[in-house]
């Protein structure tokens, strides 16, 4: 469905979400999110984070200088007790085009998992194969998840905890079939600050009855976990989050790995600042992008985020 000029939602004036536009902007432009000509499907469930993306991103298209298109689409996975109407009376009043699918993943859930089992790897393959789909219908070429920073660091312990891997979320990849670009415009983003957000704008927040309904997941123990070192260390996550950005293959025990990074050019060698890892301030984040794309470029000199 499409509609006319988006609403201005509440909660804009604030710092903090000045902040998410300063951080938000700066992501896309240092990993190339957005190019002119995009068609990007925003993923909407409902939660804090998709609503927050959402408006960041319309944020940036009504300031960019680049064209790019956005839809938005929620999916209704037939969970019991669903109300949409909250969810809809609002994509009517802040959407210019959104759509809302309805496919019945929860009962396909809810028998294929185990009982005492997490829902979450099986709901989120059904749910992405939905919305691949739903993406190639549309015309869209990249789609973009609410994902951020904390999702990241809890995603980087539980597979090195639990799966003996090292791997995280980055901001941009392809899809395994090429069809698609995933972005997470978010992903440098802190949840405290798209959850006092979320609480100013009062967005109309859709229960999940399926991963909200369980309790002991591995995720939470790694937010407890990350809790647990901050009391020690206030900057953990964004000590974290810039450890993710300063990798050193060389120091690693994967032989592949080592293998690439020696055989690389010698002109591909990066230049990395030997500073040390702190919780950065305003200034400073608004001067570690380095070299912005130019579309950006012009976006902060005609009007700051």
């Amino acid at each position: 469905m499409s509609r006319g000029r988006q609403a201005r939602g509440r909660g804009h004036e604030s710092p903090v979400w000045r902040r998410l536009s300063r951080q938000t902007a700066k992501t896309v432009t240092s990993y190339r999110l957005l190019e002119d000509g995009d068609h990007v499907m925003v993923c909407l469930s409902g939660g804090k984070d998709s609503y927050t993306l959402h408006e960041l991103l319309h944020e940036l298209k009504r300031r960019a200088p680049i064209n790019f298109r956005l839809t938005a689409v929620h999916l209704d996975q037939v969970q019991p007790g669903y109300d949409g109407a909250p969810l809809k009376a609002w994509l009517e009043a802040n959407s210019p085009a959104y759509e809302i699918v309805r496919e019945d993943t929860y009962s396909t859930v809810v028998d294929l998992v185990p009982s005492g089992k997490s829902f979450c790897s099986a709901c989120s393959r059904l749910r992405r194969g939905i919305l691949y789909r739903t993406a190639e219908r549309l015309g869209c070429n990249k789609i973009a998840l609410g994902h951020h920073r904390d999702d990241a660091l809890e995603t980087l312990l539980m597979n090195l905890f639990y799966a003996g891997k090292l791997q995280a979320m980055p901001a941009i990849y392809r899809t395994d079939d090429g069809r698609f670009e995933v972005i997470r415009p978010m992903i440098e983003c802190a949840e405290p600050d798209i959850i006092e957000h979320a609480s100013l704008a009062a967005y109309p927040i859709l229960p999940c009855n399926l991963c909200g309904s369980q309790s002991g997941l591995r995720r939470d123990a790694m937010t407890t976990l990350l809790d647990q070192l901050e009391v020690d260390n206030p900057n953990i996550r964004s000590v974290m989050l810039h450890a993710l950005k300063q990798v050193n293959p060389s120091h690693l025990l994967d032989r592949d790995v080592a293998q690439v990074w020696l055989s690389r050019p010698s002109e591909s060698t990066p230049s990395r600042p030997k500073t040390r890892a702190a919780a950065p301030s305003p200034s400073a984040e608004a001067a570690a992008g380095g070299t912005p794309s130019p579309s950006l470029v012009q976006l902060r000199k005609s009007r700051p985020l």
